[in-house]
């Protein structure tokens, strides 16, 4: 079932008019008739299955069946913070950490960041990365719509840590060493509601000074596995070990 996200908290109403870009998409190019059956998740995200009863020239109708009861959402609030990879990679990290439930993204100029992004593209950049996070949260069935970040200079970004509960770093020193136990250690203390971050350097790693820069915003180092991971591929994998654990696993 199409979902989509409506900007505005969830009232009770006879008929739900959408214009715009849901119109357009539901009519032009899903071509739904009356009676189809869409999602509609609201700010507050609540979300509810409703039915299109009629259909004008740049609007569309649609009327509530039912409430959806299942949630959606991870029962922890994970923003995952990439290191700027090359080409495409952030694009990838988005869709697929949206599909495995990450709340956030930001993006930052690691030290061994290759690309180099003025103000003009980090700006197209973060609308695109946007319309990804969003295609992706109605793919998925979320509730949400995960942020994304992009910020200009890596200065901005350490300041941040302070308002985690939790921070992780994925570090490929500690896989090599054989560490396992970080990981696990911190989501069974983890509680629902906390406000977790996991930060990923690009292909070149973290440098040794950004590793000292989270260790004083008291990040744990952890290693992901024994294999070492592309830079693409270890947020994924750390959010499926926080779906296993605290979805799958804990009762």
């Amino acid at each position: 079932m199409q979902r989509y996200f409506i900007d505005q908290p969830y009232q009770t109403q006879a008929e739900y008019a959408l214009s715009g870009e849901p119109f357009h998409h539901m009519i032009r190019v899903m071509r739904m008739t009356a009676g189809s059956q869409v999602g509609l998740v609201f700010r507050d995200q609540l979300a509810i299955i409703a039915a299109i009863s009629r259909i004008d020239e740049e609007t569309v109708y649609l009327t509530e069946i039912e409430k959806e009861q299942q949630n959606k959402e991870l029962p922890i609030y994970v923003t995952i913070a990439s290191g700027y990879p090359k080409g495409d990679k952030l694009d990838w990290i988005v869709q697929k950490g949206t599909e495995l439930g990450a709340a956030a993204f930001i993006g930052f100029p690691a030290q061994t960041s290759v690309v180099k992004w003025d103000e003009k593209k980090l700006q197209k950049k973060q609308q695109r990365l946007h319309k990804i996070a969003q295609e992706a949260a109605e793919q998925s069935q979320r509730q949400v719509v995960p942020s994304v970040t992009l910020l200009a200079n890596e200065t901005s970004f350490w300041p941040q840590l302070s308002a985690y509960d939790h921070i992780l770093v994925a570090y490929e020193e500690s896989a090599k060493q054989g560490e396992s136990a970080m990981l696990l250690q911190i989501l069974d203390q983890v509680k629902p509601g906390s406000k977790v971050l996991a930060i990923f350097g690009p292909e070149g790693g973290l440098t040794s000074t950004e590793i000292k820069l989270a260790e004083t915003h008291q990040a744990a180092l952890c290693g992901l596995g024994p294999r070492i991971l592309r830079t693409e591929t270890a947020p994924l994998y750390f959010l499926s070990a926080v779906s296993v654990q605290l979805e799958l696993t804990r009762k």
